[in-house]
């Protein structure tokens, strides 16, 4: 291990099971579903998807990128997703942005999906109505305006950064913050994701591509919550959900200068890329990518106590990870916990929010379950399903793999000195 490794310094999240983080992590040690009926946009009777993982409201709250003449500029949710999470995680840090700080301190912070829900409702207006669309739909519009906006609000100056790999995208923005960071490019990254994909063609898309959860014709209706089911041998698609999550990183030299806290340490990390299928995954480059970042850690797979998964409840992804992982960890198999279960699939966001999920079960000393479970005799793993398990974690593995054969893993260490 490095004398300086990257540390952790503040991370919060927004989700299905709720706003504040550490509500949302005891709904996660006990099981509970953030998943219900598809509330964003009114269903016709013939719509394909019928429920959703949906994030609490938050317009109650009191910070100024609230305020209504904010949200009629940025009305996509994902800005106040972005800003709510982004705050919190740098007071839980400890930082203090001063002007001499700014130029050293990096935005990495993007979206898989963006304003898009925005851009969708401006259009309405001009073809119904022949409104004009305001001045800032286009920048509402702009993934990279989400980390624009982060900046802005923080006073960041340093490099950014809005780097879109799909369902990778949180974890490759974690990445990203700590390659700036190792080339001395900046001295700490706000880090993280945001997605609403709750529009009526991104969430119908996903249903008629088979990827998302859609009653079955002839079949009694299911519960919301007992639809997303990953590892499953009953998994039929994921459920698309929303949500963010920020991370604040910096070298551990930095944190100790500051007089800041370390929450844990980010070991080892490692992308691939798959080049076979816009959306089925490969099993080698999958393989590859879970094996180097142990490789990066300085660790071999024995040392992994848990692994956070991917895991979205899909037919061939579920069962490509589950085959990687047992050709890299072979008979001892670390046991493995799948967040989207609970919190459905943020698209972007997901990896952010459940790399949250994996630091608080590693400083807990806690897994969450699994819930939804159903053994599926192809896929032999130590699922942690039915409920929360005690387990020490000295180094977690997270995995995330998006649309287009976009591979992230990334080794998080508990930190002795925090």
């Amino acid at each position: 291990m490095p004398d300086d490794p990257m540390v952790i310094l503040g991370y919060d999240a927004v989700s299905p099971l709720g706003i504040d983080l550490g509500d949302q992590w005891q709904k996660a040690l006990s099981g509970a579903s953030g998943i219900g009926p598809l509330t964003r946009f009114d269903l016709t009777t013939d719509f394909p998807v019928r429920i959703a993982g949906q994030a609490p409201d938050i317009d109650h709250l009191p910070y100024d990128f609230l305020k209504p003449r904010e949200q009629a500029r940025w009305p996509s949710p994902i800005f106040k997703y972005a800003l709510l999470t982004v705050s919190r995680a740098l007071e839980k840090s400890g930082i203090e942005i001063t002007p001499d700080l700014a130029p050293r301190t990096a935005v990495t912070f993007s979206s898989a999906i963006g304003g898009l829900d925005a851009v969708l409702g401006a259009d309405r207006n001009l073809m119904n109505r022949g409104k004009l669309p305001p001045p800032f739909i286009n920048p509402n519009a702009c993934i990279n305006m989400v980390g624009g906006k982060v900046s802005m609000h923080t006073g960041a100056t340093g490099p950014i950064s809005a780097t879109i790999t799909a369902c990778a995208t949180g974890l490759t923005s974690v990445i990203v913050g700590a390659m700036l960071i190792n080339d001395g490019r900046a001295d700490a990254a706000i880090c993280g994701a945001v997605d609403f994909p709750l529009t009526e063609p991104i969430v119908a898309g996903f249903g008629t591509m088979g990827g998302a959860f859609m009653p079955k014709e002839g079949d009694p209706e299911e519960r919301p919550e007992k639809a997303s089911r990953p590892f499953s041998l009953n998994r039929r698609g994921f459920v698309v959900a929303e949500g963010a999550g920020c991370i604040i990183i910096a070298k551990r030299s930095f944190a100790e200068a500051h007089g800041l806290g370390v929450v844990a340490e980010i070991a080892g990390w490692a992308m691939t890329s798959d080049a076979f299928h816009h959306v089925a995954p490969n099993l080698e480059t999958v393989r590859r990518c879970i094996a180097q970042s142990i490789e990066y850690a300085g660790i071999t797979p024995d040392r992994i106590s848990a692994v956070n998964a991917h895991a979205a409840s899909t037919r061939a992804g579920d069962q490509v990870e589950a085959d990687a992982l047992r050709q890299v960890f072979g008979s001892r198999m670390p046991p493995v916990t799948a967040n989207k279960s609970m919190i459905g699939h943020a698209m972007g966001a997901a990896s952010a929010i459940e790399s949250i999920l994996a630091i608080e079960g590693m400083r807990t000393r806690m897994l969450p379950p699994t819930i939804n479970y159903m053994a599926d005799p192809a896929i032999n793993m130590d699922s942690v399903v039915e409920t929360r398990r005690q387990a020490d974690q000295e180094y977690v593995l997270k995995n995330a793999f998006g649309f287009g054969g976009c591979n992230a893993c990334m080794v998080f260490k508990r930190s002795e000195r925090q």
